[in-house]
Formats: structure tokens, C-alpha cells, sequence
């Protein structure tokens, strides 16, 4: 029997879906909401709901937008022939906040996982390989995580992209095995940045 009326268990378990909450966070947020005004509660649901209609993919490089071509490619000050693959666009803000690269980016929108179910179709490959087929690109960074799923993603792209005449290279290991671009310093990625390397 449930401590909580039907309501508030419901509300629980939407928020423990959320990556990274497990139920007892999920419980603090959900009694958090509860203690707050109505009107904040409108305008907290507004902006999820506002959000979720109004974001969607850039045209170019995958990443989130308001518009059909994102911020970022529309910059005509960066380097259209440099492009940097990311998985998520949390890394595209990582990567901004090093203020080393200066090219554009395109974001898979997750990684190849076996385990996970996820396979080179779930993810963003075909636009970028679409992309880069338009001409243009000279160089592709992959700065997927040094993870075993990044690895293999990484290879699987440049195994798909050398046949289209483009430099493929690969951060260097500034960034230690296992962690996530969003998590590291500015030094650091900095670094990885200047010593990237082929694939």
C-alpha cells in the first residue's frame, strides 16, 4: 500500500524516468512542486510544454534550435569546412566553452551501443554523411567521449567517411578513458582540441 495519494505516485514516476533520478530524487522534486504557488507550477509546465514545440533540429548540423538553421551555422565567421561530430548537443556547449574551435559542428544525438540497442540508424550518420557529400568539408574532428561506445562510433564514422576525401581525426587523449566532454575544464579540452590526431 502507497504512502502517497495516486497523484503524487504518478508524478514520481514520471520524474524517476528522467536520467539520473532515481525515486527518492524524484520524490524531492515532486514534493518541491507540490509546495509551490499554482502560478509557478503554470509557468514551469508553459515552459516544458513551450519548449518541447518550439525546439527542433538545425537543418545543418543536428544540434537544437528555435529556427530552421541554428545560431552556430548561421555564424559566417566560423570555418564551414571544419566540422566537429559530437553525440549530444550538452557537447556542442562544452566545446563553446573552450573558445578554441572556431569550424561547425554536427551532433549524432547518441552513440552506437550494442548493449543499448542503438545502432548507426538511430542515430544522425546519414545527414552528416549527406553533409559532407555536398563538398565543402575538409576536415572532420570526431570528439565523441573516449568511451568504449564513443571508440566504436568514431571508427565506424571514419570507415564511412574516407571514401568521400575528407580528413578524419580523432581529439586527443587530453580527456581521460571513461569521462564526458561536458564534465571537462576548458584546459582540457582545449588541449585535446590542439592535439587531435588522424584516425
Amino acid at each position: 500500500m502507497s504512502t502517497f495519494p495516486p497523484a503524487v505516485e504518478n508524478l514520481i514516476d514520471h520524474f524517476a524516468r528522467l536520467p539520473g533520478i532515481g525515486r527518492k530524487s524524484a520524490a524531492r522534486l515532486v514534493f518541491y512542486v507540490l509546495s509551490q504557488p499554482i502560478e509557478k507550477i503554470d509557468d514551469f509546465a508553459g515552459a516544458l510544454v513551450g519548449a518541447r514545440r518550439s525546439v527542433r533540429s538545425c537543418a545543418v548540423c543536428q544540434n537544437w534550435s528555435e529556427g530552421d538553421v541554428c545560431p552556430l551555422c548561421q555564424d559566417v565567421a566560423r570555418d564551414a569546412a571544419t566540422v566537429c561530430v559530437v553525440a549530444e548537443p550538452r557537447d556542442v556547449a562544452a566545446l563553446e566553452r573552450s573558445r578554441e574551435y572556431k569550424g561547425q559542428y554536427h551532433v549524432l544525438h547518441g552513440v552506437i551501443s550494442p548493449l543499448g540497442q542503438i545502432g548507426p540508424d538511430d542515430i544522425r550518420v546519414k545527414e552528416l554523411l549527406t553533409r559532407v557529400g555536398k563538398g565543402g568539408v575538409g576536415e572532420v574532428i570526431m570528439a565523441t567521449n573516449p568511451d568504449t561506445e564513443g571508440e566504436a562510433t568514431a571508427l565506424y564514422i571514419a570507415r564511412l567517411l574516407r571514401p568521400l576525401g575528407v580528413a578524419v581525426t580523432r581529439l586527443a587523449y587530453g580527456l581521460p578513458m571513461g569521462s564526458h566532454l561536458e564534465y571537462a575544464d576548458e584546459v582540457t579540452l582545449a588541449r585535446a582540441l590542439a592535439g587531435r590526431r588522424a584516425l
